[in-house]
């Protein structure tokens, strides 16, 4: 199995209509159509979906190794709202040991307008899938 295989397991990510761009060692791309369900009461983007669209993309870079890795910790700072288009995630690995790895996750819109950053930890289980 390799890390495309494995997130395309993510029930989550498929409900919400995420898509893998891009993976390679300790960086991934995704993106997420802004749909009607995705909106909150006010009419823009549900933080959850976007805090999601982060996390599986943090998930794509920190496997990308063929280790198991989980995120234990993640902190999110949306910049901008956003209520249609397509959202983009780019995650880039900060640092990695042999348990513990830290990502950045920048979200942005189709005119490349920062709408949020991620900030994620990730446990390195040891085990390779």
């Amino acid at each position: 199995m390799n890390v495309r295989e494995l997130l395309g397991r993510d029930r989550f990510a498929k409900l919400l209509g995420i898509e893998l761009l891009d993976v390679s060692e300790g960086t991934a791309t995704s993106k997420m159509e802004i749909r009607d369900e995705h909106l909150n009461g006010v009419d823009i983007a549900q933080g959850g979906a976007i805090f999601t669209l982060a996390d599986f993309t943090l998930a794509a870079a920190a496997n990308s190794h063929g280790t198991i890795a989980v995120v234990i910790n993640a902190s999110i700072n949306f910049i901008k709202a956003a209520s249609q288009g397509i959202l983009f995630a780019k995650a880039i690995e900060i640092s990695r040991t042999s348990k513990i790895a830290t990502y950045i996750v920048n979200i942005t819109n189709t005119e490349g307008v920062l709408i949020a950053e991620y900030h994620g930890t990730a446990y390195r289980r040891g085990e390779s899938f």
